[in-house]
Formats: C-alpha cells, sequence, structure tokens
C-alpha cells in the first residue's frame, strides 16, 4: 500500500471575505496517489494564526471546518496539515476577513446626577478580541459632542468619566469600537444612546449694586451676591474683579466702597459647592468726578543752585485740596500743600515729582515729572588702565578718562593728536582701545568732558605713551669658543637685535639642572661678562634669556663650553706618569743583566789561564769603559809565557791535547753561539756592533 500527498490546499466558503455575522466553511483538500485501491486515514489539522481551530480523522480526502455565526475574531490566516503513516505535508496560508464588528453596548453607572458630579460609563464589544479602541462621547443639545478616546490592549471593554458641568441639563452619551485590520481600521457601528438626567445643588446667583443707577467717583457703591441652595453645606460664594478676589462669604455676600475710576469694569460671583459652581457677571460704570491734576515745571534740566517752579492744576475745576510730593523708590516725600512750589536746587534735588488734588475724599496723582540737576564737570583725568603710561608694541592700549565732579550722564571725547577717535556718554568715567600703536607714533593723547551744566567742556592734560619694543632674536657668544682651558679667562656676550631699554640679561649654565651663573639690568642691547677663572665644573651648555617690560623672555641658542687641563697641567701630570715607567724598565733591565751574568762561567770551557783571561777581560772592560768602540783582530801579549804556563800546570794527560787558535765573533744580540758543537756562554754587556776576542779552545777527545 503506497501513496503520496500530491497537493493540499484550503477554500474559503463562500469567499474570504464574510460578513459579521453569517456562515463560514473552511475547506481542506488533500490530493493523494495510490499504487491500489485502499482505504486511507488522514488527520486533517487547521491552523489559524499558529493556533490550532480544528482537527479530525477522515478517509475521504476532504475535511470542513463550519462556523455558523462568523464574528471578527475568526478574522485571520488559515492553514491546513494533513499527515498520514508518517507522512505530512501542508497548504499555503489563505487570510480570512470577517467584515464588521459587534454592535457595542453602553451602560452608564448613574441616570441622574447633580452639577459638579461625574458619569461614568462602560462600554462593552462582546465577541471581540482585543486590542481594541473604544470611542466615548457625551451629546448636549445645540452644541458638538465632547469625545473621549481608550487604547484596550488585553480586554474587549473599556470605562471613561464625564463631569457634569454648570448649564448641563439632560444628557445623552454613546460609544463605538474600531480594530486594526492589515494595517486597515475598521469601525464599529454606534451603541445605544444612554439619557442621564442633571439636577442643580443650587440656583444660579444673583448680583445686584446699589446704587442702580448712575455712580459718580464719591459715591459709595455696594454690591450684592445670594443664592438658593438645596444643601447648605459646604457652599462658597466669591466675588472678584478682573480675576482678583474682593470678598468671599458662605451665604450672602457684600461688598462696599467708595466709587473711583478704577472701581469701573466687569464683576463676577461665584457660588461652588464640591465640583459644581455657577457663575453671574455684572458691568459698573464710574462717571469721573474731576480729572487728574497735571503738574508742570519752570525747567526740566537746570544748573545747580538755580531756582525751580513747580505748579498743579485741574483743567476745569478750581475747588480741590493741593499737595506736591517727590517720588522716592518706596513711595514719595510730602514736600508742600500748595498748588506752587519754589525751591532753589542742588544735585541732590534730581528725580521725579508728582502732585495729589483730593475733591469729597476723592485723591488723584499727576504724571511724574522728571527734574534734572547738573553739577558741573570737573577737568578730566586721563590715565592707562593698566597704570603705567607705556604699551607694548603690537598690544592693544586702553584709556580710561574720569571725571571725578559732574552730574551724569557726561559726554567724553577721545583725542590722538587732533584726531577725534571715540565718543562715549557714560556716568563717571569711560574707556577708549587703541588696537593700531606704531613705535615711531609721537602723538598724545587727551580727552573731553561735558555733561548739561551751562559752564561747557573741560579737557584733560595731553598723555604721552611710550612705547615698548619686545625683545627680539637674542644671541650668546663666547670667547673663545668651544673649549677652554683650566684656569683661564673667558667672556660671555649676549646681544638682541631689538628692545627696549633696560634689558635684563640672564646667562645660564645647564648641566644636570639649570643655574643661573649671571643677570644684569643695562641701558643697551648687549652685556660683556667676563668669568676670570673657568674651572671644571663650569662644564655645561650655556643660553641666555633677555626681557624688558614687555614681559617676553627671548632665549638664545644653546652653546656648549669644555674646560680641559692646562698645559703646566698636562706637564706635570707627564712626569708623575713617566718617570715610575721609566724606573721600573730601567730595573727591569738591571736584573737581566745580572742574571745573564750568573750564568756565563759554568758553560764554558776555557783552555786559556785565569790571568790571561783576567787580562783580556780588564782590556775588554776598560775599553768598553772610555767609550771606545773595539773592532777587529788583535793579540794577547807573552802569548808564549801563557801557553808556557799552561803547558806546565796540566797534567799529563793534556800533554797529546793540539792546542790552536780560533777567532770568535761575539754578538750582544745574541750571547748563546754554538762554535763546533760546543757551547760557548757570554755576560754580553750592553754594546753596540760586534767584538773579536781570541781564546785558546782545547779539542778534546769527548
Amino acid at each position: 500500500q503506497v501513496f503520496t500527498f500530491n497537493t493540499v490546499e484550503i477554500k474559503v466558503q463562500p469567499s474570504v471575505k464574510v460578513k459579521n455575522g453569517d456562515p463560514m466553511s473552511v475547506v481542506c483538500h488533500a490530493d493523494v496517489s495510490k499504487s491500489t485501491d485502499f482505504q486511507l486515514k488522514i488527520n486533517f489539522t487547521i491552523i489559524k494564526d499558529g493556533k490550532l481551530v480544528f482537527m479530525t480523522l477522515s478517509d475521504r480526502g476532504e475535511a470542513r471546518y463550519e462556523i455558523s455565526t462568523a464574528r471578527s475574531s475568526d478574522t485571520g490566516d488559515y492553514e491546513c496539515t494533513v499527515e498520514a503513516s508518517g507522512k505530512t505535508k501542508s497548504s499555503n496560508p489563505v487570510h480570512v476577513w470577517v467584515m464588521g464588528m459587534t454592535k457595542p453596548i453602553l451602560t452608564a453607572e448613574k441616570n441622574e446626577v447633580l452639577e459638579g458630579e461625574v458619569v461614568k460609563l462602560r462600554c462593552e464589544l462582546p465577541e471581540e478580541v482585543p486590542p481594541l479602541h473604544f470611542f466615548f462621547r457625551k451629546i448636549k443639545m445645540n452644541s458638538t459632542p465632547q469625545e473621549k478616546f481608550v487604547y484596550e490592549p488585553h480586554r474587549n471593554f473599556s470605562v471613561a468619566t464625564f463631569s457634569v458641568e454648570e448649564g448641563d441639563n439632560i444628557l445623552q452619551f454613546d460609544c463605538f469600537g474600531r480594530r486594526s485590520v492589515k494595517l486597515k481600521f475598521e469601525t464599529s457601528e454606534h451603541s445605544n444612546k444612554t439619557q442621564v438626567t442633571v439636577r442643580e445643588p443650587f440656583i444660579k446667583p444673583t448680583l445686584k449694586v446699589q446704587p442702580s443707577g448712575n455712580i459718580t467717583e464719591g459715591d459709595r457703591i455696594q454690591l450684592e451676591c445670594s443664592t438658593v441652595v438645596a444643601h447648605m453645606h459646604d457652599i462658597e460664594i466669591i466675588l472678584q474683579k478682573n480675576k482678583t478676589i474682593l470678598v468671599r462669604d458662605k451665604q450672602l455676600l457684600k461688598y462696599s466702597a467708595v466709587a473711583t475710576l478704577e472701581d469701573s469694569g466687569e464683576y463676577l460671583c461665584k457660588v461652588e459647592q464640591g465640583r459644581a459652581s455657577k457663575t453671574t457677571k455684572l458691568n459698573v460704570l464710574v462717571t469721573e468726578l474731576f480729572p487728574p491734576p497735571v503738574l508742570s515745571a519752570s525747567m526740566n534740566k537746570l544748573d545747580e543752585n538755580k531756582e525751580l517752579a513747580l505748579s498743579c492744576s485741574i483743567n476745569g475745576f478750581q475747588n480741590a485740596n493741593f499737595s506736591i510730593l517727590r517720588k522716592v523708590s518706596n513711595g514719595a516725600i510730602w514736600l508742600k500743600n500748595s498748588r506752587n512750589l519754589t525751591m532753589k536746587v542742588n544735585v541732590n534735588n534730581t528725580g521725579s515729582y508728582i502732585c495729589k488734588a483730593e475733591v469729597k475724599g476723592i485723591v488723584k496723582t499727576s504724571k511724574p515729572v522728571r527734574i534734572n540737576v547738573y553739577a558741573p564737570v570737573s577737568k578730566p583725568t586721563l590715565s592707562v588702565v593698566s597704570g603705567l603710561p607705556e604699551v607694548v608694541l603690537g598690544k592693544p592700549l586702553r584709556l580710561i578718562c574720569r571725571s571725578v565732579m559732574g552730574t551724569p550722564p557726561i559726554t567724553f571725547t577721545f583725542y590722538k593728536g587732533n584726531e577725534v577717535k571715540k565718543t562715549v556718554i557714560n556716568g563717571t568715567y569711560a574707556t577708549f582701545l587703541d588696537e593700531n600703536i606704531r613705535q615711531n607714533d609721537k602723538r598724545g593723547y587727551r580727552c573731553d568732558a561735558r555733561n548739561n551744566h551751562s559752564s561747557g567742556m573741560k579737557t584733560s592734560n595731553i598723555l604721552n605713551i611710550t612705547v615698548i619694543v619686545p625683545i627680539r632674536n637674542a644671541s650668546l657668544g663666547t670667547i673663545p669658543y668651544g673649549e677652554v682651558e683650566d684656569g683661564s679667562e673667558t667672556a660671555f656676550l649676549c646681544s638682541v637685535k631689538e628692545g627696549s631699554w633696560p634689558i635684563h640679561f640672564r646667562i645660564f649654565r645647564k648641566t644636570d639642572h639649570e643655574v643661573l651663573v649671571y643677570e644684569k639690568n643695562e641701558y643697551a642691547d648687549r652685556i660683556l661678562w667676563r668669568k676670570e677663572k673657568m674651572k671644571s665644573q663650569d662644564t655645561g651648555t650655556y643660553y641666555c634669556m633677555a626681557s624688558n617690560r614687555a614681559n617676553v623672555d627671548v632665549r638664545s641658542h644653546p652653546i656648549t663650553i669644555s674646560v680641559i687641563l692646562a698645559s703646566w697641567q698636562k706637564g706635570i701630570i707627564a712626569a708623575f706618569v713617566l718617570i715610575p715607567i721609566a724606573g721600573a724598565v730601567a730595573l727591569t733591565l738591571w736584573w737581566f743583566l745580572c742574571k745573564k751574568k750568573k750564568a756565563k762561567g759554568p758553560s764554558m770551557e776555557m783552555s786559556s789561564s785565569a790571568l790571561a783571561t783576567n787580562s783580556a777581560s780588564e782590556k775588554l772592560t776598560r775599553q768598553h769603559n772610555d767609550g771606545d768602540y773595539y773592532s777587529g783582530s788583535g793579540y794577547i801579549e807573552d802569548n808564549e809565557n801563557h801557553m808556557k804556563s799552561t803547558d806546565e800546570s796540566k797534567g799529563p794527560d793534556l800533554e797529546s791535547a793540539e792546542v790552536e787558535y780560533t777567532e770568535v765573533e761575539v754578538s750582544t744580540l745574541d750571547p748563546h753561539r754554538e762554535i763546533d758543537s760546543v757551547p760557548i756562554h757570554f755576560p754580553a754587556p750592553v754594546q753596540k756592533g760586534t767584538e773579536t776576542v781570541y781564546s785558546e779552545i782545547r779539542k778534546a777527545n769527548n
């Protein structure tokens, strides 16, 4: 029994778009191929949005999921999977959209409320699946509905509250819902309308004013506000004008005052109880009794010690009580109860003046009049802000012009030469910044000062400025240069290419650390420092630094000086070193000669007599000591006697020996020679050249 699933497909009847409330069928069909005609049991599974909604076992190759009443919750992606004998195959997903939403149900917590209370509403969308959007509406006659929105991500109902305001009578409420399907919004129909009746806790307040007719300044006015309350607890009555509360009470409110022009305006009476409130408005107009007074002055700007006249008047009105005052920061100072005031002024009388007029208890004030009293300016002083009358070339120059006496504002004018540079209106001083400073600029500075005093302008003395040229290009040199003998004199020359005098010169030596070795202030562009005796510790790197009142240190390039030994010091050191070496060499040579001399005698076998030998040695030694150089052939005296003596001294064993003379060359460089295979040793003294010595040599058989 062999089979295979060819295809699996899913269909929705009547279509993939179904109206809310209509029946709907989801059909899954499996196309199967078999080797023979046998019965095959197939497991059908239908999944919506990843969740199992239907499962059955069938041998017909088809399964049907019936939904009798489609709701918006049935909207989603459907997929079918078949399985038999371990073989599985799935269909492609199909999106089903159930169009339309169920009608929401709205309920109110109370059907009758008082003004100031709140209405609590509940809107539900049965058989709908969150997330959902809820919209609540408060509907009043002849007005636009008030709407509130609530988002519910996890439930299919929502709650909202509306406050009941003054003037609300019969209210109606409804709601509707909205959901999102495939990035599109679908809206339900509106719910049933719920009606709520509103009762007044108190009636609208009544506001009255007395007198009710025309009100003139000076009249006494009285305002009264009242209401009828169902329950007297927590009641409050407030009277206000231009948002300023005048008085408050709990039952009957009364307010009384003498009318002025400022009392004209809109008055509002407000009654509050809990959340409920009601208001009543009333406009009050107060007619002017007399216009405000006018204060006039003989002069607004005058010199000190001059006379000032002030006069107060009311246009078309004479019968009033006048007073003249001077304003200060915390009020006004009374000067005189009169419409006229004359006084001799000084600078302390500068200020603002007013006058007041009183009629029938109504007091009115004039606009202030400004009076300025001027003291003459003193002769200004011009100086540099930094203090000294100098400036560094390339730097700005800041000047200050000050006048100790004089009433501000003072006008200051700065001059450079005869050229006006700046005009400043300020208090007692002004500053000027000159950024165009030149080295050879000889023009002086001055300033003028003047104010509104009739005395006119005052001029300062001329200020001359010294221009300080900064140091430029410092250099250091020495004589001698480089190597200096110990104890000798060295001259250091530090110079600058440019700079204003005096110049502060400093010379430093740097080894492991920097040491100041010389400094001097000089009215010149160079200094010469002679150091008489240089020592070994003076070896190092030298440089000089130069500065002036420009306060800029300029450093030269460094030079290196090495202090070496003097010639006589070298000679002493050579003597102390070479003399011991020469003595050691001589001692070694003497020891070497002595050693050779001791080794000569035992190694020679000579046939000559001791006397002849001694005589020859003595002659050789004497010739050497006399400074003569011995060379060539020579014969020993008394040769025959020598031979005889030798023969007689020998025994019979030596008679047969044959005697002959042999010439022997002795070299000082080779004291060991072999002559006829017989070793001969000489105590070789230090000699020049070669000596020839004749000796008897016995030829023995052995």
